[in-house]
C-alpha cells in the first residue's frame, strides 16, 4: 500500500499511521454492513478513457446513450464529485444460497431470470450502506479533529463510473475477457459500489495479473455471439441488452439465441471457471421473490399488468416495463417445445396485446408452425 498523507496526518494532529488504522476500522465498517471485499484507488483512469471512447465511436452501446454521456465524466471521477481523490471500491456476492444457475437454462418451459435480479433490487441496498459507511468514516475524521472536513458520496452502477475499472485498480480483481471482473476466490457474480471522497487513505496495490490466460469459455458460450473479442462486447447482440435495454422489437436474427431467458443473461459467467470459486450470499433480501428461480414461462405470460407491477415492486425486473416484460416471454415461448397450451397461450394473448408484443406472438407462432 501507498498513501500521500502529511496534510491528514498534520491536520488531525495524529501520528503518521492514523490513515492507516482509518482504513483497517473502515475495513470492519464495511464487513459490518455485508461487503466482502474493499480496496482504495485513486482517480486516475486515464488508460481506460481511450478504450471507452473507443468502443462509443464502435457504436456497441446501442440505445444506451447514456453511456456516451456526460463527456468523459466515467473515466475522471474527480469530475462527478469535485475535490474527490480516493475512490473507495467494494464488492457484495448476490448468488441466493440453493438456487440452480442452470436447471432453468435446460428445461425450456421454464423462465430464466438472471439470478442478480431475482431478489430486491440492489441498487437501494447498496447505496444506503454506502452512505452509512461514508458517515462512520466522517463522523471518526470529525473526532480527529473537528476543523478537518472530509466530503463524500456513495455510487452504485447507476452514475457514470468506470466500476469494473476502479475495481481492478483497487486491487478487487481483474477484467476478465467477458468484460466482468473476476476474483479468483470469488469468481463475478457479486455487485460493485463505490464511495468518492477528498480524504486520502492509503491506496491499495492494482490487480495487475490477468488470470483469463487462454481460455475463451465465456466468448464461446455467448448464446448471440455478442463479444467481438476478448474484452469486447457488442451490447447490441447481448441478451441482458435486448431484453432489458432495448425498447421495440427484438431483431429477428438475434430471438432463437435468447432461448428462455426473460431478463438478462449470466452466460458468460455460467461458462468462467472460475465461478466455481463463486460464494452465496448472506443478504436475505437477494433471495428469489415469487419463486422466479422456478417460475414457468407460461406462469409469467399470465400475468397481468397490475400483478406485474405489484410482484415486480422493489425489485430490478420492474425496470424492463410490463410491455418488454411480455415481448421478452413471447420470444421464449417462440423457442419453447411446442404444446397446445404454448400455442394456446400465445393466440388468447393477441387480443389484448400491443403492437409490439403482437409482433413477438406472431414469430412465436411461425415457430411453432413451421415444426
Amino acid at each position: 500500500m501507498t498513501s500521500d498523507l502529511p496534510h491528514f496526518t498534520v491536520a488531525c494532529g495524529q501520528p503518521d499511521n492514523t490513515a492507516e488504522t482509518l482504513r483497517q476500522q473502515l475495513q470492519q465498517w464495511a464487513t459490518e454492513a455485508g461487503f466482502q471485499q474493499m480496496g482504495i484507488t485513486d482517480v486516475n483512469l486515464g488508460d481506460h478513457e481511450q478504450r471507452l471512447q473507443q468502443w462509443l465511436q464502435q457504436g456497441y452501446h446501442g440505445e444506451m446513450s447514456y453511456m456516451a454521456d456526460h463527456g468523459n465524466m466515467r473515466s475522471r471521477p474527480d469530475e462527478l464529485q469535485p475535490g474527490s481523490i480516493r475512490v473507495i471500491s467494494l464488492r457484495m456476492d448476490y448468488l441466493p444460497p440453493d438456487v440452480s444457475i442452470t436447471e432453468q437454462l435446460r428445461d425450456k418451459n421454464q423462465a430464466y431470470v438472471s439470478r442478480y435480479a431475482l431478489g430486491r433490487d440492489y441498487h437501494k441496498l447498496i447505496r444506503k450502506r454506502l452512505t452509512q459507511l461514508g458517515k462512520k468514516l466522517q463522523q471518526r475524521i470529525a473526532e480527529l479533529n473537528s476543523e478537518y472536513g472530509m466530503n463524500y458520496r456513495a455510487f452504485v452502477d447507476s452514475a457514470p463510473l468506470l466500476e469494473r475499472a476502479l475495481a481492478n485498480k483497487a486491487g478487487l480483481g481483474w477484467v476478465g475477457k467477458n468484460t466482468m471482473l473476476i476474483n479468483r476466490k470469488a469468481g463475478s457474480y457479486f455487485f460493485l459500489g463505490e464511495i468518492l471522497t477528498d480524504l486520502p487513505l492509503p491506496l491499495d496495490e492494482r490487480y495487475e495479473k490477468d488470470h483469463c490466460g487462454r481460455c475463451s469459455a465465456c466468448l464461446d458460450i455467448c448464446p448471440t455471439q455478442a463479444f467481438v473479442g476478448p474484452h469486447v462486447l457488442d451490447a447490441r447482440r447481448c441478451i441482458s441488452y435486448l431484453t432489458i435495454e432495448l425498447d421495440g422489437a427484438i431483431p429477428e436474427a438475434l430471438r432463437k439465441g435468447i432461448g428462455n431467458r426473460i431478463f438478462g443473461c449470466d452466460d458468460c459467467q455460467i461458462g468462467c471457471p472460475w465461478n466455481r470459486f463463486s460464494n452465496t450470499t448472506q443478504e436475505p433480501d437477494f433471495s428469489p421473490r415469487h419463486q422466479l428461480d422456478k417460475a414457468s414461462l407460461l406462469e409469467l405470460f399470465a400475468w397481468d399488468e397490475a400483478t406485474f407491477m405489484q410482484r415486480t415492486e422493489g425489485m430490478p425486473i420492474r425496470r424492463t416495463g410490463y410491455q418488454n416484460w411480455q415481448r421478452n416471454i413471447a420470444v421464449a415461448l417462440g423457442n419453447a417445445p411446442t404444446s397446445l397450451e404454448v400455442t394456446d397461450a400465445l393466440e388468447k394473448a393477441k387480443a389484448h396485446s400491443s403492437a409490439l408484443v403482437k409482433e413477438h406472438i406472431d414469430w412465436a407462432l411461425a415457430q411453432h408452425q413451421s415444426r
